[in-house]
């Protein structure tokens, strides 16, 4: 089931991020992945739009928003390949048409998801923090039509 994020799953949340993102983020420096842990759960995600993906009252995966751009999307890895992150971008593509993401070239993972789901490459840069080249993809929803 999916619903929007309630204060109550914050842990849970980083549990599923710091599982997925060590599975699709080995490249990236461990100072970097406390940073980013923490500002994750100081001010990334009490000021975004997320929505969790529940099973048997467990978070199992989320999608973050800012606007139309995917700032995160992260499922526990036992559950990779099962369709939970396309249930999770079917929805926030019905709430929000065209869609954007930022993902690391590194990421195999993330890239093949996008790849499949239909996003398309429209930027690439170096992104000093990480010392990781970015791609930037955009996903049209031709079904909405916005």
């Amino acid at each position: 089931m999916i619903r929007k994020r309630e204060e109550k799953d914050n842990d849970e949340i980083m549990h599923v991020w710091y599982e997925a993102s060590s599975l699709a983020h080995p490249f990236l420096e461990s100072d970097f992945v406390e940073k980013v842990k923490k500002d994750l759960r100081d001010s990334y995600i009490p000021n975004t739009e997320t929505w969790i993906y529940e099973d048997n009252n467990a978070v199992i995966g989320f999608i973050s928003m800012f606007g139309n751009e995917i700032g995160g999307l992260f499922v526990l890895p036992d559950n990779h390949l099962k369709g939970i992150g396309t249930q999770l971008v079917n929805f926030i593509s019905e709430l929000h048409g065209d869609l954007e993401v930022e993902v690391f070239e590194k990421n195999a993972i993330g890239r093949a998801f996008y790849k499949k789901y239909g996003f398309v490459q429209i930027k690439r840069y170096y992104h000093t923090e990480s010392k990781n080249d970015v791609l930037r993809l955009r996903y049209k929803n031709i079904k909405a039509g916005v």
